[in-house]
């Protein structure tokens, strides 16, 4: 049996291979020449106190005791499978198709967008305030919202699946193999789009199919059962249809209603995307006027109860920058990212409230159980209508938000279309501007110096969730009505984040093969 040490170390020492293994050796009590194999298993920051410390989990293998195997997957080729259509190449779909070759079918990958290498160039063009491709953006395209992103892998719905395997999944496939230890593992932006790539390479070389500009228009049900969708005049059937979309395709949520599928409104969460120059949140977090150079760039998670209402940070990007993520002309949003390196000298985080039932009531009677849907567009075009030209976003410096000033002008910013001075607690609605302003101040009194007029909020960070779900049955997990039907990952409400989206993927690949079989 390998012997696991835990190790609390300097950050420095902890970045010294040598060191921390002769220093694992000692503490197990044998000689550092017997180790024959030895491999972090865990690794997190402990910043609690004036000099953090680095704890590291290391196992080690003595002699000639047996070794772990390299993990392989070794997919089947599915050319003459039963093909499952999967429209939505996010982590979601993309890890269902893996899951479907693995389980003996065939994936016929339908996806809106263009391929990652096109889809960079979309995105140049509106960092430069160029035109908007509604299909291919920030959120549309190949590896889904989160292929453009800071990549992280951190999830607490571990229970669903094997979070493992899906890390194992994404470093055979070119990721870094720490993301297997860290305690918060990321990839990068710079990153993940070859990653992606790949297993498109893998799906295609099994023989399943990865179909671009494939946006789907209609479904096509026959009593009951959804047999294939409609991308305009061609129709793709299967023997059942994986829904994968995201959180983004409100055009998905409208054709499911226009077309008598069950929906139904959920909670969700929206807010603003908060900038800080990277140095203060590390001098704040590591309690030094500087990082030791051993150390990476400081990120935080906060959360407060406003008058029964939460406020947290979200999507921390540390050494990140603020990108736009609306998907038309007519909206502003904004989301964040980081490279691998996190080396910006920017922090950003999304910060959010919850948005209840009850907010968008008002718009029940008119828009139904895409009441949640109008809602959230409404603030979208609301921050569009305060920005500038294009993709220029509202934006107000923190102090002056929580204090309700105007801002006459703007520190700088990390979002390349630019920023310009909106009084945005004057025109988002008083409830989530309120709950806001006092969370903030609250994260304020907790870190002293996050709320500060070097820091900026920009509006708005609106697609932290989707504002509707497509339901399923929790033990079929199929839709409860329509036949054929899975729902999958974030756009149906069942995940947030990269890992929770793949494993929800992968679930859904097993419940398709009991029902096909």
């Amino acid at each position: 049996m390998p012997r696991s040490i835990n190790l609390s170390l300097s950050p420095k020492q902890a970045a010294d291979r040598e060191l921390y293994l002769t220093l694992a050796a000692r503490a197990a009590g044998v000689e550092r020449s017997r180790i024959a194999l030895a491999r972090i298993v865990k690794r997190s920051i402990d910043a609690r106190k004036r000099s953090p410390k680095v704890n590291l989990t290391v196992e080690l293998f003595i002699d000639d005791e047996r070794q772990p195997e390299p993990v392989r997957f070794d997919y089947p080729d599915v050319s003459g499978a039963t093909p499952v259509v999967v429209v939505g190449s996010g982590p979601a779909g993309l890890f269902a198709s893996l899951r479907l070759i693995e389980l003996g079918f065939r994936p016929l990958l339908l996806e809106r967008g263009h391929d990652v290498s096109a889809r960079k160039r979309d995105i140049a063009a509106i960092n430069r305030n160029g035109d908007i491709d509604p299909d291919s953006n920030y959120a549309f395209g190949e590896g889904g919202a989160g292929t453009f992103s800071d990549g992280k892998l951190f999830t607490r719905s571990k229970k669903r699946g094997d979070y493992h395997k899906a890390l194992q999944t994404l470093v055979f496939h070119g990721a870094s193999p720490e993301i297997l230890y860290e305690a918060h593992p990321h990839i990068g932006t710079d990153k993940l789009p070859r990653i992606i790539s790949r297993i498109r390479a893998t799906i295609a070389s099994c023989g399943g199919e990865v179909v671009f500009d494939a946006r789907v228009t209609d479904l096509e049900l026959r009593d009951g059962q959804l047999t294939g969708v409609w991308c305009g005049d061609t129709l793709i059937e299967g023997a059942a249809v994986v829904l994968a979309t995201g959180h983004s395709a409100h055009d998905i949520y409208e054709l499911l209603h226009r077309r008598g599928i069950r929906l139904e409104a959920k909670p969700f969460a929206m807010g603003v995307r908060i900038e800080h120059p990277q140095p203060l949140i590390d001098s704040i977090q590591y309690h030094a006027p500087r990082r030791d150079e051993w150390l990476p760039a400081a990120s935080y998670s906060l959360v407060s109860q406003v008058g029964g209402r939460g406020v947290y940070s979200f999507c921390m990007c540390p050494g990140g920058f603020i990108v736009p993520a609306m998907t038309d002309a007519a909206q502003s949003v904004i989301n964040g990212m980081s490279p691998s390196h996190r080396n910006s000298p920017y922090a950003n985080s999304g910060i959010v409230t919850e948005i209840r039932l009850s907010d968008f009531e008002h718009l029940r009677p008119e828009h139904g159980e895409l009441a949640g849907l109008r809602f959230q567009q409404q603030l979208e075009q609301a921050a569009r209508r305060h920005g500038g030209d294009r993709q220029i976003a509202p934006a107000q410096r923190v102090a002056d938000f929580v204090s309700g000033r105007r801002s006459a002008d703007l520190p700088r910013c990390s979002y390349i279309p630019g920023i310009t001075p909106s009084e945005l607690h004057r025109w988002m609605p008083s409830f989530l501007s309120g709950a806001l302003r006092e969370g903030i101040a609250s994260f304020g009194r907790r870190m002293r110096g996050f709320v500060t007029n070097e820091a900026v909020v920009v509006g708005v960070e609106s697609r932290t969730s989707t504002p509707v779900r497509i339901p399923r049955d929790p033990l079929s997990l199929m839709h409860p009505v329509t036949r054929g039907l899975f729902p999958c990952g974030e756009g149906a409400g069942y995940a947030g984040g990269i890992i929770s989206a793949a494993l929800d993927g992968e679930r859904i690949a097993e419940a398709v093969a009991r029902y096909v079989k």
